[in-house]
């Protein structure tokens, strides 16, 4: 009982970082106190100070302010990630649940071989074929993240397939346009939009191992992972170049697990607790006497 309380303050603690991580990423440039690509060889490994918050690295450049890009480029990254993955994944789940046969075999099949491989190694095999660059990175990733939403999307079409409400929506003459759109992609839609909620700290850490290789996003532009291994030969001399990145992205990916947690536990149905069962147990009775003493009134 004890542990209630944090517990329950978890996911709001989740949502709080995670719409930081996104306000910070959206007004990035009016935060920036510094150009995040000046060097100045007069402030070369800096401490924090008022000029710069929180100091500076092996060039000059202003560590606080290429934290913070570095938000805005591992945010829209991630976007257009999931907004690609997402259409692609749940266009061709979603078609191939509804259509059926031989297309939804031969979709299941491509969607076993790809999730037979963890995504990262799937990203690099891409970038491997594709080249290293910042839409090589998107495109790859994207390659290696549909298939989840695809899966998710052909079981929930399937499952809605065999309800009576779709039945009677086809006896009353509604087109498959009609039934696809406005019965079955909203049941879709709400379960993957949750998934992908979660899938978002894994994304934001993906992009950060591919920079980290030097597969991803090129210098000058900051990104987490590059500024962490631009830190590593200054890790004992000035440990805050990885220790201010690495606690970024911790602190990221971690709110976004635990609000998507979160939305998958409030999906789930929980056990009514036992001052509510009561109450709805008085309220019940209290209505079951007043509908007795009606139909005795109407007797009488």
């Amino acid at each position: 009982m004890k542990l209630s309380t944090p517990l329950k303050s978890l996911p709001w603690l989740a949502i709080g970082l995670s719409f930081g991580f996104v306000l910070v990423g959206v007004l990035a440039p009016w935060i920036i106190t510094h150009d995040f690509a000046a060097q100045d060889y007069n402030a070369l490994l800096q401490g924090p100070s008022w000029s710069h918050f929180f100091g500076t690295d092996y060039l000059g450049r202003d560590i606080f302010s290429r934290i913070i890009m570095g938000a805005r480029v591992s945010l829209v990254a991630m976007s257009v990630v999931l907004l690609a993955a997402l259409a692609i994944g749940v266009a061709l789940g979603s078609l191939a649940g509804y259509i059926g046969g031989w297309v939804d075999l031969v979709l299941i099949s491509v969607i076993d071989i790809v999730l037979a491989l963890p995504s990262l190694v799937i990203a690099l095999a891409l970038i491997g074929i594709l080249g290293t660059g910042y839409w090589s990175m998107i495109t790859a990733l994207t390659l290696a993240w549909w298939a989840n939403y695809a899966r998710m999307s052909r079981a929930v079409v399937t499952a809605e397939l065999q309800q009576p409400y779709i039945e009677a929506a086809r006896v009353m003459g509604a087109s498959h346009f009609w039934i696809f759109t406005r019965h079955l992609l909203p049941h879709v839609l709400s379960l993957v939009v949750v998934y992908a909620s979660a899938d978002a700290g894994a994304l934001v850490l993906s992009i950060a191992t591919l920079s980290f290789l030097g597969l991803g996003v090129a210098p000058p532009t900051p990104e987490w992972g590059q500024m962490l291994v631009d830190g590593m030969s200054y890790i004992e001399e000035y440990p805050s170049l990885v220790v201010i990145p690495g606690l970024s992205l911790t602190l990221v990916v971690v709110s976004f697990n635990l609000l998507g947690e979160a939305f998958a536990l409030h999906k789930v149905p929980r056990a009514v607790r036992g001052a509510d069962l009561r109450r709805r147990r008085a309220k019940r009775a209290l209505e079951e006497a007043a509908c007795a003493e009606l139909e005795r009134q109407t007797t009488s």
